[in-house]
């Protein structure tokens, strides 16, 4: 496994393992064997019981294309939907504990997902896979075609330090948060605000801090309150761990 160094907009460097071959592989087939699984499901369903080739033997070969690009349509948008919904993970991805991040060290979009998705054709339908196989092992991020034109990279979770770690903060039972808008913002986001405000904390760096906080205001879509930049950062750290550890 390759070592996947991020820098963050705020020149944080953030220190990821690349999923390996393996990984990506295991996943690739777990959602192979799930669309499978559909496919067989869809052919027993319609045409063994519903017999719907009776009514296809009817229909022209325009409308019996519509209806077999219906019943497919769940396969084709299958990586993109999921992607979308679990933010870089496809149930294969879920079981084999890897995910898509942008190289920028903030969540990927669906954007991201989109640009992955049309480059499938090239990196999997191409040369039985090859193309895409090719890049992920000879890239240095381990990309293949789709996360380079994405700008993303599919990343292990199976660290030895959960990467959702460095955003816990203690809030006692009595805690009253003060910007639920923070619920906007993902767990990357809030490891990538915490981990750059303490480094411009211990260097005492006011500027950094500055910036950090316009950032989060234009983001979350939030108004600091307080008046103090660090404290309003303190707080949105806080009011994150709330909303997150009693949804």
């Amino acid at each position: 496994m390759s070592e996947l160094s991020i820098n963050t907009t705020q020149n944080v460097k953030i220190n990821f393992t690349a999923a390996s071959v393996g990984e990506r592989l295991g996943a690739y087939f777990i959602d192979l064997g799930i669309k499978i699984s559909y496919i067989i499901t869809i052919i027993l369903v319609c045409f063994y019981w519903l017999n719907l080739e009776l009514v296809l033997n009817k229909l022209d070969n325009w409308s019996v294309g519509a209806v077999l690009f219906f019943l497919s349509f769940p396969i084709m948008i299958y990586s993109i939907t999921l992607e979308s919904i679990f933010e870089g993970q496809s149930i294969g991805k879920k079981i084999v504990k890897i995910k898509v991040v942008k190289i920028d060290g903030y969540q990927a979009g669906f954007g991201d997902y989109l640009i992955r998705w049309f480059f499938r054709i090239i990196d999997f339908s191409t040369m039985y896979g090859l193309i895409g196989f090719i890049a992920v092992v000879t890239s240095k991020k381990s990309q293949r075609l789709g996360d380079m034109a994405a700008g993303t990279a599919v990343i292990t979770l199976k660290n030895k330090i959960n990467i959702s770690h460095t955003i816990l903060e203690e809030i006692g039972d009595a805690y009253v948060p003060t910007y639920p808008l923070v619920i906007k913002l993902s767990d990357n986001d809030m490891r990538i605000i915490k981990e750059t405000f303490q480094r411009a904390e211990a260097k005492n760096d006011h500027d950094v801090i500055y910036r950090l906080t316009a950032k989060i205001e234009s983001v979350a879509g939030i108004k600091n309150q307080s008046g103090n930049n660090s404290d309003f950062i303190r707080t949105v750290l806080k009011d994150y761990n709330f909303y997150t550890q009693n949804m």
